[in-house]
């Protein structure tokens, strides 16, 4: 008999999540509904139906680890009543934990009890500057609080939920169906008490039963550096509460940069254009250029031409959750003047007659083209 961790692919030190995932996933490649009814699929999804059947029982489990398959016999350990499944019993052990929804990629069973309140989305407008450094924020919310006077219940004072008489307090009605392969078993919500297992019969006259009710927040907000438009926190357990007792559910903060005409940005780096004269670049010059933080200093040096680029490193923003800041990219640029005066005009001219004439024209690479070779991409 094949090892039953071997079976699933798992360690035996797994968890019951990973045997539970690593089950999952192999049940759904190898149900009979997905193969056409192949022997080998039906006898493999057997086979890893037995293995998880034994795994995820704790006491099945530690006798199966101490004693092997004779221990699941009862030949030792006491968890007797073992024996290889049969195609009926492999399926409504599948069906059992995962459910009709689940094997068509829809959610898992319904849970019981009071439901979690909806999340709350809630958008964060950040400059440039404060994507640079990372920003701590406070927003005023409203969100649905536990109503004061029956303190969630729902019920009046004195009063307590009674259980639901179609579900029996369960939370969820099951519903035998046969097909082909044997019986299915599928699992809903009560239709008569939504899934919570009880019913209200003396509502709360505060807030009419629902055991909740609005009130205002502010809600600390620490939003890191290098965060883009489009990107979000999540944050669990802050948002409104569930409906007579529920749990709270969860506030998504998302993020919108607004744009800096300075700059364009790629990620972490940023890239800028400045505008120099002709002599600075001939003669060479310190200029300053715009960083998101405040002016950059920046050498020109002599012979610069128009369109090159300068790499300023460490000058852009942070990465996101992690160490280290992109760059800062300045293009240069040849400011042309539109008017001059009769000074300029003389020195132009006298320049224009010493000066040697550029080399043959050749074909420029184009400035991305220019930029990849700067960031050796």
């Amino acid at each position: 008999m094949a090892d039953f961790y071997q079976v699933l692919g798992v360690e035996r030190t797994a968890s019951d999540d990973d045997i539970k995932q690593a089950y999952r996933k192999l049940a759904m490649k190898n149900h009979p509904d997905r193969n056409g009814g192949s022997k080998e699929a039906e006898e493999q999804f057997k086979t890893v139906t037995e293995a998880y059947d034994v795994l995820k029982d704790p006491q099945k489990r530690a006798a199966y680890d101490r004693y092997g398959e004779a221990g699941l016999r009862g030949g030792g350990g006491g968890a007797g009543g073992f024996h290889h499944v049969d195609l009926s019993e492999a399926l409504n052990i599948f069906m059992k934990d995962f459910g009709f929804a689940d094997f068509f990629g829809g959610a898992q069973r319904p849970q019981t009890g009071p439901n979690a309140g909806a999340d709350v989305k809630i958008e964060v407008k950040l400059t440039l500057a404060e994507v640079a450094t990372g920003v701590e924020r406070v927003v005023k919310l409203k969100l649905l609080d536990p109503c004061l006077k029956c303190a969630g219940a729902g019920t009046e004072e004195g009063t307590k939920p009674t259980r639901c008489g179609t579900c029996a307090g369960q939370g969820e009605v099951r519903r035998a169906q046969r097909s082909f392969f044997g019986n299915f078993v599928s699992v809903a919500p009560c239709p008569t008490c939504g899934g919570e297992g009880t019913m209200i019969e003396r509502p709360c006259k505060s807030c009419r039963g629902e055991g909740r009710q609005r009130g205002e927040h502010e809600l600390p907000l620490k939003i890191p550096g290098g965060v883009a438009s489009g990107q979000y926190m999540h944050l669990r357990g802050v948002g409104n509460s569930g409906v007579r007792g529920g749990p709270r559910g969860d506030v998504i903060v998302l993020f919108e940069v607004e744009e800096d005409e300075r700059f364009e940005r790629d990620g972490e780096d940023l890239f800028t254009e400045v505008l120099v004269t002709y002599p600075q670049v001939v003669l060479g010059a310190d200029i300053e250029v715009p960083g998101v933080l405040g002016a950059l200093p920046l050498h020109v040096p002599p012979g610069t031409q128009s369109g090159q680029v300068f790499q300023l490193r460490g000058r852009g923003l942070p990465r996101v959750n992690a160490s280290g800041t992109g760059d800062l990219q300045v293009r240069v640029q040849v400011w042309t003047p539109k008017s001059t005066g009769a000074e300029e005009q003389q020195l132009l001219a006298r320049l224009q007659q010493v000066q040697e004439p550029p080399p043959a024209a050749a074909r420029e690479k184009g400035f991305w083209a220019r930029m990849k070779e700067v960031l050796g991409a």
